[in-house]
């Protein structure tokens, strides 16, 4: 498959993570936070498949050991609608993390640093 479209798939499972993140921590209502919960799986799914797909087809996995670092924070990412939920820190903190999260894969991706 087209590195490109890869990317660029791997691209959209990100935004549509972030974009899900927000409208769950800001929605006023059960029925938004319903689908931006729905939102945020699809988009989960989608940059883990896609993700790993790259890792392997590209021959990445035996550069080192920054994508096991990437799925960590595809865990927390995964697990962020729950800290959400049961209100375990406040919702700017929360965002913080999400964005740093975000941010740290990004630098892992692009960088390959181990």
């Amino acid at each position: 498959m087209n590195p490109f479209l890869l990317k660029t798939l791997h691209l959209a499972g990100a935004l549509g993570v972030f974009t899900a993140m927000g409208a769950i921590i800001a929605a006023a209502g059960e029925g938004t936070k319903k689908w931006a919960n729905i939102l945020h799986g699809v988009s989960l799914l989608l940059l883990l498949l896609v993700g790993l797909h790259m890792l392997f087809s590209l021959k990445l996995a035996g550069t080192g050991g920054w994508w096991h670092a990437k799925i960590v924070l595809w865990l927390f990412l995964g697990a962020a609608p729950a800290l959400a939920k049961r209100k375990v820190l406040p919702a700017p903190a929360l965002l913080g993390l999400v964005l740093a999260a975000g941010i740290g894969a990004a630098y892992l991706g692009l960088a390959k640093p181990f």
